[in-house]
């Protein structure tokens, strides 16, 4: 069974794509110095899929880590998911994420050249593309500059990879560019748990539902959309794991120097409030929500084309909107008082 080390694995998609590669016959081992993540994610781990994924603690910028895995393990191949993602925090601490994510990201890759470690998927972005001119946006819908320093470490993070690849004989890339994950396993067992406020929609949806938050502020219903509110494709984490586990199998087919991008998601947009008609419909319950003023920096509408990864690697969405949100919801409701940051 190939090995596979999965930088920032337990966290949110890191533990998504530890079951998936799992289930594909791929043994995760896990990479994580849980600064944004938990350590229960583990147990639940083993719950799900009945065995102990190798562990370490530690920070992908760290070299001896890395040395220690390669001395305990035959590594075949790596996803890289490490990284500090916030991006209204980038704005205010740049040099941070700029540190972490290329400083990261420039030490794994030589550990692997020094290891002989070929493969690579590396988790990457839609910010990449910013707000596009046309929609919806391909493979070759050129990047534009970005609107954070998060989403500059990402096309900075691509471009980077590119000539790796360029560099040295025998070397296979892929770059995934996400759109937006949502949902949860299916199981309840493992999902989107933010440390503090949550930055993201769909946590904030349901920690509203829980309680937890007064209310829910919707940025703005004056765009140029079906109602107003901002469209984004909201991607079940589950379809998005699955994907890493088909880049792999796709890099392993290659025979030479290697580089590609791939953007995962629906190929349909949904705007806030349908996302929140939808949480309502499936649980039953309404949600505390109010429209605010528009949000600086926020992108208005944009989906992706999904041709290209539909036809090369033969990946398929195969999750709904209400799936997301019901599994979303199953999942908060898992949650004890323990679990819950403030």
């Amino acid at each position: 069974m190939k090995k596979i080390l999965i930088t920032g694995g337990a966290g949110y998609i890191g533990s998504h794509t530890a079951v998936e590669l799992w289930n594909a016959g791929l043994e995760p081992i896990i990479l994580d110095d849980l600064s944004n993540s938990h350590a229960q994610v583990l147990q639940r781990l083993k719950e799900i899929t009945g065995k102990s994924f190798s562990f370490y603690k530690g920070d992908c910028n760290d070299r001896v880590v890395l040395d220690q895995i390669s001395r305990e393990h035959d590594i075949a191949g790596v996803i890289h998911f490490a990284a500090f993602k916030a991006v209204g925090e980038s704005t205010i601490k740049p040099l941070d994420y700029y540190k972490n994510n290329l400083g990261s990201l420039l030490v794994l890759l030589e550990y692997m050249r020094d290891k002989g470690i070929k493969d690579l998927v590396f988790s990457s972005s839609c910010t990449v593309y910013g707000q596009p001119d046309q929609l919806p946006v391909t493979e070759t819908t050129p990047r534009k500059e970005a609107e954070s320093p998060y989403g500059n470490t990402k096309k900075i993070g691509e471009d980077i990879l590119l000539d790796y690849v360029k560099s040295k004989p025998g070397i296979r890339i892929i770059a995934l560019r996400y759109f937006n994950p949502v949902g949860a396993h299916p199981s309840g067992k493992i999902g989107e748990l933010p440390i503090g406020i949550p930055q993201n929609l769909v946590p904030f949806i349901t920690q509203t539902a829980a309680g937890i938050r007064e209310k829910l502020v919707v940025f703005g219903d004056d765009y140029d959309t079906s109602d107003g509110s901002c469209i984004r494709d909201y991607i079940h984490v589950v379809d998005l794991a699955n994907a890493h586990g088909k880049a792999l199998a796709y890099l392993f087919s290659q025979e030479l120097n290697f580089f590609d991008v791939f953007n995962v998601g629906t190929g349909k947009g949904n705007t806030v409030l349908e996302v929140i008609r939808s949480f309502e419909s499936v649980t039953g319950l309404k949600l505390n929500y109010e429209i605010g003023p528009r949000r600086a920096g926020d992108v208005i509408k944009t989906w992706a084309d999904t041709r290209k990864i539909n036809n090369v690697l033969g990946w398929h969405a195969k999750y709904t909107l209400d799936d997301c949100m019901r599994d979303s919801w199953r999942w908060q409701q898992t949650l004890t008082s323990k679990d819950l940051p403030t």
